[in-house]
């Protein structure tokens, strides 16, 4: 009993008393109460795509809508092949057509957040890997119409981090708060990244861990996230995020 109330404390101390906190203060916080009043415009992030004409791939997030915004986060892919006129963006959502394309603003505020930039890979790589990118957005095994749940997954972020472990070379993982990024797709339990670089292990996404280069080592609980970094170092908080360099 001494064991299971010890692990208990632990675990709320790392992730339930970040949750929690995270919520009291996104309780308070002033945000659009639907869909119908939140801001979805341009965050003005990225250049205009005629003043930067190289190939270029991003990978963005943003704090989600409703009291999931207190936890969670949204990501998407947004390409931009070389001397384009404009910017292509990916994303999967629960509702609209399987893999929404160029639904919003490349660098678009979601649910009035402002998005951040994951990773960012331009000139000659970005245009090698651009057709990778697309091959993986093709591949994406949950591109059917209702094949989505919000949670443990497959939701928007799984389709993401799907696609950065199909494409290893863009060097990033989803932020701790990108909840159903450690859902493999096709009920898989256990995935090595493509260059070997990265392990995921998961009982689908409700509980599991992650270990590498990129993703250093995290623990998964219930979407929740904690763990460091290695090759950036720095701590990943449930909730609430990343902390360091």
């Amino acid at each position: 009993m001494k064991i299971l109330r010890r692990l208990f404390l632990v675990f709320a101390f790392i992730y339930l008393l970040p949750a929690l906190a995270s919520a009291g203060l996104w309780y308070f916080k002033e945000r659009p109460q639907s869909w119908r009043d939140a801001d979805w415009s341009s965050a003005g992030v990225l250049p205009e795509a005629s003043a930067s004409p190289e190939a270029a791939i991003y990978i963005f997030s943003a704090t989600t809508g409703g009291m999931k915004g207190a936890v969670a986060s949204h990501a998407w892919i947004v390409t931009k092949e070389e001397r384009a006129s404009g910017y292509n963006r990916y994303e999967k959502v629960g509702w609209g057509r399987p893999i929404r394309r160029n639904a919003y603003a490349a660098d678009g505020r979601w649910y009035s957040n402002a998005p951040r930039i994951v990773t960012a890979v331009k000139g000659e790589e970005a245009k090698r890997l651009i057709p990778k990118v697309e091959q993986a957005i093709a591949a994406y095994p949950y591109s059917s119409p209702g094949a989505y749940r919000l949670w443990p997954g497959p939701n928007s972020n799984t389709f993401v981090a799907h696609v950065l472990r199909s494409v290893p070379e863009l060097d990033a993982v989803l932020p701790p708060d990108a909840v159903g990024r450690d859902y493999l797709p096709e009920g898989k339990l256990f995935q090595i990244d493509v260059d070997g670089r990265d392990l995921h292990a998961t009982l689908y996404g409700v509980a599991g861990l992650s270990a590498g280069w990129r993703s250093g080592l995290e623990l998964h609980f219930m979407g929740l996230v904690a763990g460091f970094d290695i090759a950036r170092p720095g701590i990943k908080i449930p909730a609430i995020g990343r902390l360091g360099i």
